[in-house]
């Protein structure tokens, strides 16, 4: 049985999605950490990394959510972490990420909280086009 990652994007108001399942290990770290370019944020946006498939994390793994957040922090956004799994939830309280990332059960309860503070904060959220 093979445990090969797979990444999917999606665009939400909010910002960027990326779907991750599988192993982020040293050997699928590099394609994930090629693909941060390609994910466009506009100030005050989020970029949620989905981990609900996630099945493993190495230290590899870990240096590319960095990496993810330290994009997001580039374009004035934010990081948050969606569907961590126990183990890998683990792993970041062992290693002090826990105070790092902003983490929530699904990726639709980070957009919805998203929604929330750009509308507590500005008035309305966004729409589609950012606008």
């Amino acid at each position: 049985m093979t445990h090969e990652l797979t990444a999917h994007t999606r665009t939400t108001p909010a910002g960027p999605v990326l779907e991750l399942a599988g192993e982020l290990d040293h050997h699928s770290a590099p394609r994930i950490r090629a693909l941060l370019p390609a994910l466009v944020l506009r100030p005050g946006q989020q970029l949620v990394v989905d981990l609900d498939g996630l099945t493993f994390c190495d230290s590899s793994g870990i240096t590319v959510l960095i990496a993810a957040r330290n994009h997001a922090l580039a374009a004035d956004a934010t990081v948050v972490l969606a569907a961590v799994p126990e183990k890998v939830s683990r792993l970041f309280r062992i290693v002090g990420l826990e105070q790092v990332f902003t983490t929530h059960l699904t990726a639709q309860a980070a957009e919805a909280a998203w929604t929330l503070r750009a509308t507590t904060a500005g008035g309305h959220a966004p729409n589609s086009a950012g606008l």
